[in-house]
């Protein structure tokens, strides 16, 4: 099958192609098909990605616990996983229901980076997942390629020199796909709103929204 080129050149050999179809395949195709979809490789590869990033830090670094924590979680949030995954090159061949066709956003691109390294976790082992990943994301990781910030934190501080309060309000949730929107607030006042496939995706980016309309 011709979607399978793309790991070759990661040396990455999967001998069930039905699998690594099904890492490609969103919930809305999956409806429409009566097939499978990838959220439970995702589930599995969310875990094996967690594992080797830590591992790296933990060897690589001295950095506490708390410290770490901001640091993984500057490499593996959506942005940098949608990054991935375009950097490798599959983003085109997702497969997604017909409502969609138009509509392949970060957040699904994102996924399908988890349920491929799942695949190579069980088709090919850890190990290779680690190789992958090292050739992947780790260079990202050595550039200092930030591709996530507080952007929480820094509302609130800029918010505090008024001693205003920041609120954050779910205006749409969409947990089937998933997809929620977020709306910050102060009072009555919307300062920005954010779209991402959990609550704290979609915070952050509604918090990025209101500092960017903040500074104009």
């Amino acid at each position: 099958m011709i979607i399978m080129n793309f790991l070759e050149k990661y040396g990455i050999k999967i001998s069930d192609e039905n699998l690594l179809l099904t890492a490609l395949t969103h919930s809305s195709y999956a409806n429409e098909n009566k097939c499978e979809s990838y959220e439970r490789l995702e589930f599995l590869g969310d875990a094996v990605l967690q594992v080797i990033i830590s591992e790296y830090l933990y060897k690589t670094t001295s950095l506490k616990e708390g410290k770490m924590s901001k640091e993984r979680a500057s490499y593996v949030c959506e942005d940098a996983l949608a990054y991935y995954v375009k950097k490798v090159g599959y983003n085109d061949l997702i497969r997604v229901g017909n409502g969609l066709q138009n509509h392949v956003n970060d957040t699904i691109i994102a996924d399908t980076f988890e349920s491929v390294l799942a695949v190579i976790y069980l088709e090919c082992g850890l190990d290779k997942c680690k190789d992958y990943i090292n050739e992947v994301v780790i260079p990202e990781i050595e550039k200092e390629e930030i591709f996530f910030k507080d952007y929480k934190t820094l509302l609130q501080e800029f918010v505090q020199t008024d001693r205003k309060s920041v609120e954050y309000v779910i205006t749409s949730d969409k947990p089937h796909i998933p997809e929620f929107t977020v709306d910050v607030k102060v009072g009555d006042i919307i300062l920005g709103s954010g779209k991402g496939r959990s609550k704290k995706e979609a915070e952050q980016k509604a918090a990025a929204d209101a500092l960017k309309k903040c500074a104009r």
